[in-house]
């Protein structure tokens, strides 16, 4: 399965992404949320559907800016945005808690009352939605002074907290400026992308498609960002190797000088959802409109360069937004059950809030209801799907070794 959804990737890239996968059960997990669909779609469907996010496992929950310049705690990766049944994603975020917690030494019954605590925070959140109104909903959202208020109230530790306060902190300072102290230079007084291989690297053999994708792009800009995006000019650009899941696919960042500032964007290869073959095709014919649509509907505040546009030369399809625009995430290595717990619960509300902007909340949590049937189903799955993780990975690895795929273990 991962060979076949590998066919429209660089074929160089497909070793590092091997890697990067081989490097954990939870790297595996990120990186094959194409065989997680496929899974998905043979187990008991709720056909309430809303606009799912298609990755949602716990490292995609992130510290991400606002059109304001303020944080907050939201879903960050929409590659594989589709309307889908609600589950699916609620069954990967807890799937992905329990792998986490298995990595970090937990116990059965401890990883079980993580699994259990994110389901009942997602029906307690869903069934408050349902009696709040659209207005109500749409509004809401978690941001930073709300989470330092949580997490200064949470049972965690002192460490975990200052750990995750620095998170916080380092967010806010990670905005476009410091992408451009980190990224760029100036040669003979113009402003230029610094090389950094493999993660990222000049190549001229894509000026044309570049130059004519940021074009096209433009016209995707609500007209007031026209404006903005206007008085910018395209002088640089390079190939970026991005995380886990989409290493391979065709990625740029592009440098534009304002004269007075810079600006850099991210160009990002979209393909064909994972959920396509399971959940029906997008209602979008331009797959990085499918992303930046579905985004849309389900973050509470967005990139305000959020875009689409198609190779002029190639014919693929790409979306566009910022790079860096402060984002941090909640580290998971070494967390203990509190902080695993606090970091899940977060999650389930943020997925529960998304769920609940483009579904039905009544609906879904008349079907979860108020025992413990629903919960605990979803737990026995995670858990099940926890053991088959580790069994896939350990699938990788051998292949890795035996040479049936490129990589380094």
């Amino acid at each position: 399965m991962l060979r076949g959804a590998e066919s429209e990737r660089v074929p160089d890239l497909l070793g590092l992404r091997h890697t990067r996968m081989a490097a954990s059960p939870f790297g595996f997990l990120r990186g094959s949320a194409g065989v997680m669909a496929s899974d998905l779609a043979t187990t008991a469907q709720s056909g309430l559907r809303v606009q799912s996010c298609g990755d949602a496992h716990i490292g995609n929950f992130r510290l991400l800016g606002t059109p304001e310049r303020k944080l907050n705690f939201d879903l960050n990766d929409f590659d594989e945005t589709l309307p889908a049944p609600f589950e699916w994603d609620l069954k990967r975020l807890v799937a992905s808690a329990v792998v986490v917690a298995r990595h970090n030494g937990f116990s059965t019954a401890a990883y079980r009352r993580v699994a259990d605590s994110i389901t009942r925070e997602y029906e307690s959140r869903m069934a408050t939605y349902a009696l709040e109104s659209w207005l109500d909903v749409w509004y809401s959202h978690l941001d930073s002074v709300e989470l330092g208020g949580i997490l200064k109230r949470a049972e965690i530790d002192a460490e975990h907290y200052r750990r995750a306060m620095r998170r916080i902190r380092k967010a806010r300072k990670k905005d476009h400026l410091r992408a451009v102290r980190r990224l760029t230079t100036r040669v003979d007084g113009v402003p230029r992308l610094i090389d950094d291989p493999p993660e990222l690297f000049h190549t001229d053999r894509d000026d044309d498609l570049v130059a004519q994708t940021a074009k096209a792009y433009r016209s995707t800009l609500p007209p007031h960002m026209q404006v903005l995006f206007d008085r910018y000019e395209l002088v640089d650009y390079a190939m970026k190797v991005v995380g886990v899941g989409s290493v391979g696919t065709r990625c740029w960042v592009v440098l534009f000088d304002g004269g007075d500032d810079l600006l850099v964007l991210q160009v990002k290869q979209a393909g064909t959802s994972v959920l396509e073959p399971y959940a029906g095709p997008s209602r979008y014919r331009h797959h990085g409109q499918r992303v930046v649509q579905g985004q849309r509907l389900i973050q509470a505040a967005g990139d305000i360069f959020l875009g689409w546009t198609r190779g002029q030369v190639e014919g693929v399809d790409y979306y566009v937004r910022q790079l860096w625009d402060m984002k941090g995430k909640l580290d998971t290595d070494g967390i203990d059950e509190d902080s695993l717990t606090l970091l899940g619960d977060l999650c389930g509300w943020t997925l529960a809030r998304a769920h609940a902007r483009s579904g039905d909340p009544a609906a879904i949590s008349g079907y979860i209801g108020k025992g413990n049937v629903f919960i605990r189903a979803v737990t026995d799955f995670a858990v099940a799907y926890a053991d088959q993780t580790v069994r896939d990975h350990e699938r990788l690895c051998a292949a890795i070794r035996d040479g049936e795929i490129p990589g380094d273990l």
